[in-house]
């Protein structure tokens, strides 16, 4: 598991952006094997974006916001 300082700035936005992958995947019905299965992603890495525990770059933001069907600004804003 990755872990994040407690005074890192950016953890709570992190965690909003895993909520909202999550809650786009269900909306599409959509497992996590599926998505990772797309993309190619290792399953744990993806477990850890959609807990906001990892900082994905933005390809990899990119390629999960196309392999659930929505735009990538959905996932961000």
């Amino acid at each position: 598991m990755l872990s994040n300082p407690p005074d890192d700035p950016w953890t709570q936005e992190r965690q909003r952006i895993g909520t909202r992958i999550r809650d786009a995947r269900m909306a599409h019905n959509l497992t996590q094997e599926t998505v990772v299965l797309a993309i190619p992603m290792n399953r744990s890495y993806y477990q850890d974006i959609e807990a906001g525990r990892a900082n994905p770059t933005l390809n990899t933001l990119l390629d999960i916001a196309a392999t659930i069907g929505i735009p990538l600004a959905d996932l961000v804003r």
